[in-house]
């Protein structure tokens, strides 16, 4: 694969390691993902791939092997600096919307711009440019408790997008919907990725869900295999 977003090299991952109830999660676990490709990943409850997900966003570390993100090798670079490559790089969509709740879609959106040194106006038009983008448009001063579940989600996926992240990384993005919601906020997330050209890996138990996908891997005993 020529020019990976993401490329993960010989990554293993254990907990408690060296004690009788050591947990082996990843075991020299190679994956890329090519530019503008969406990857769906397939896998059972504690079979690792929450811990897969935050390997490839910079917020774990590994036991082994190399996370190369746009090309630059992240296991090399120092707190801040994986810090600056994550918040710059990568967006993160989770099963439950984590939208801090004093807070409006607006302002939710607002905040990671900010705290990447964009200006207030123009975060707040990136804001309503990404709330027009999924049928928000009318929602921007709602509070998350004034907003149902689908839509709440739906400025997770904005907030995820809010700077410009070449790679989204998605955790069971639609499991805490139910299966109609599900639905319609999981053809948001694909037309938001579509449109935006992002490369994407999006975990799912929901198998049909994740062939509208370019590719299907599934994890199991620590590596993925093509489904």
């Amino acid at each position: 694969m020529s020019d990976p977003v993401l490329k993960l090299t010989g990554i293993s991952k254990t907990y408690n390691e060296g004690e009788p109830g050591e947990i082996r999660v990843l075991r020299d676990l190679d994956l890329s993902v090519g530019r503008g490709e969406i990857v769906g990943l397939v896998a059972p409850s504690g079979s690792g791939k929450s811990t897969l997900l935050h390997i490839a966003g910079l917020l774990d570390s590994t036991d082994s092997g190399t996370v190369e993100i746009e090309g630059q090798d992240a296991t090399r670079l120092g707190d801040r600096a994986r810090t600056r490559l994550r918040r710059s790089t990568i967006g993160f969509v989770y099963q439950f919307h984590h939208l801090l709740p004093e807070f409006t879609a607006s302002e939710n959106i607002e905040l990671p711009q900010r705290a990447a040194g964009v200006g207030t106006s123009d975060a707040r038009a990136r804001a309503r440019e990404l709330l027009s983008s999924v049928g928000l448009a009318d929602r921007m001063g709602h509070r998350p408790s004034e907003m149902s579940g689908g839509e709440q989600q739906r400025v997770a996926f904005c907030r995820a997008l809010a700077n410009n992240p070449g790679l989204l990384l998605a955790d069971e993005p639609t499991g805490n919907l139910d299966p109609d919601t599900s639905e319609q906020v999981f053809a948001v997330l694909m037309g938001l990725v579509r449109d935006t050209g992002l490369s994407a890996v999006i975990a799912t138990h929901n198998l049909e869900l994740a062939g509208r996908m370019d590719r299907t891997l599934r994890l199991t005993s620590g590596a993925v295999q093509p489904v």
